[in-house]
């Protein structure tokens, strides 16, 4: 599943990229929001994510300003392609892509880009849908 999904597809290139905070740069190595903004320009969608990025924090209301900003608009339904802003710890947001039966998402434990089975192990705070042809 997913295998469909421009989102998806570009996401999944960068499987087993290294994780590093802050990454924008697949050379070099993503984070989570590094990972969706280089998915998000292989489908043509276009953008500024700055680089000071804290995930940890009262960063979320930022988060949510700039992905609307980015121009991904805010769901209801988890489908394939969906990037989900996920809660991994008190007041830690982390962002995954949905690919119809499992995650995509830059994994500090892995240390890399991974793609993992089944539903989210952590609570989905709220889903967006990237603009893009196709979508």
């Amino acid at each position: 599943m997913g295998e469909d999904v421009p989102l998806v597809q570009a996401a999944r290139a960068y499987v087993g990229v290294p994780f590093r905070p802050q990454g924008r740069d697949p050379a070099l190595g993503l984070d989570c929001i590094g990972l969706v903004l280089v998915a998000l320009r292989g489908v043509g969608v276009s953008g500024v994510v700055p680089a000071d990025y804290r995930l940890r924090g009262d960063q979320e209301a930022r988060l949510l300003r700039e992905m609307a900003a980015f121009g991904l608009r805010r769901i209801e339904a988890v489908t394939p392609g969906a990037v989900l802003v996920i809660a991994t710890g008190v007041m830690q947001s982390h962002l995954a892509i949905w690919t119809g039966e499992g995650l995509i998402h830059a994994d500090a434990h892995a240390r890399r880009v991974v793609e993992r089975p089944g539903p989210s192990p952590w609570p989905i705070r709220s889903i967006w849908a990237a603009h893009y042809q196709g979508n």
